[in-house]
């Protein structure tokens, strides 16, 4: 079975956490949430967040596919998990697939993965994205190798269209090796 990782935290960004949770069951994808503290928390518009592990507790080997939901924040508690940084720049080592939508590619900045790639984000850390040494794209998404991106969640279909796309590129390439 397909697994899928949300790493998220206290107010996220309710619609960038509901959206992706339920496509990835649709697409018959185990989906595991995590936090810092491992318990159910709330979105920033009061949505219930089922969480169902810790951050301290995931092995990336376990997982296919990462997804970044974001609210501001919720990113400025969640930049600071050391083990969550970690975790995702170990992702992106493995080729593996990340998914980040809004101000969740701050931590793809904190992570240490953006130079030399393109991505999108909520367009008040567009600075910070080009800071990184990034270069920052205004469009629905934006996918630079493993990683799409994308900078609302108005655009929460064609991201998810395209997370799914470069997920099942990114599968039939790794199983002929």
């Amino acid at each position: 079975m397909k697994k899928a990782l949300i790493l998220t935290g206290k107010d996220v960004q309710d619609h960038e956490f509901i959206y992706p949770y339920y496509r990835l069951q649709e697409e018959d994808f185990n989906v595991t949430v995590a936090t810092e503290e491992g318990k159910e928390t709330f979105g920033i518009l009061g949505t219930k967040i089922p969480v169902n592990s810790k951050i301290e507790n995931i092995n990336p080997d376990e997982y296919d596919l990462l997804v970044l939901p974001g609210g501001a924040k919720a990113m400025e508690y969640m930049r600071q998990n050391e083990r969550l940084i970690n975790l995702i720049k170990n992702w992106d080592k493995k080729n593996k697939v990340i998914s980040s939508i809004c101000h969740a590619s701050q931590l793809l900045i904190s992570a240490g993965i953006v130079k030399g790639r393109k991505l999108s984000g909520y367009y008040s850390i567009k600075d910070d994205i080009n800071n990184a040494g990034a270069t920052y794209i205004d469009a629905p998404f934006v996918t630079d190798r493993n990683i799409i991106t994308s900078p609302h969640y108005k655009y929460l279909g064609p991201w998810m269209k395209e997370t799914f796309k470069v997920y099942y590129q990114n599968d039939s390439i790794n199983k002929k090796f």
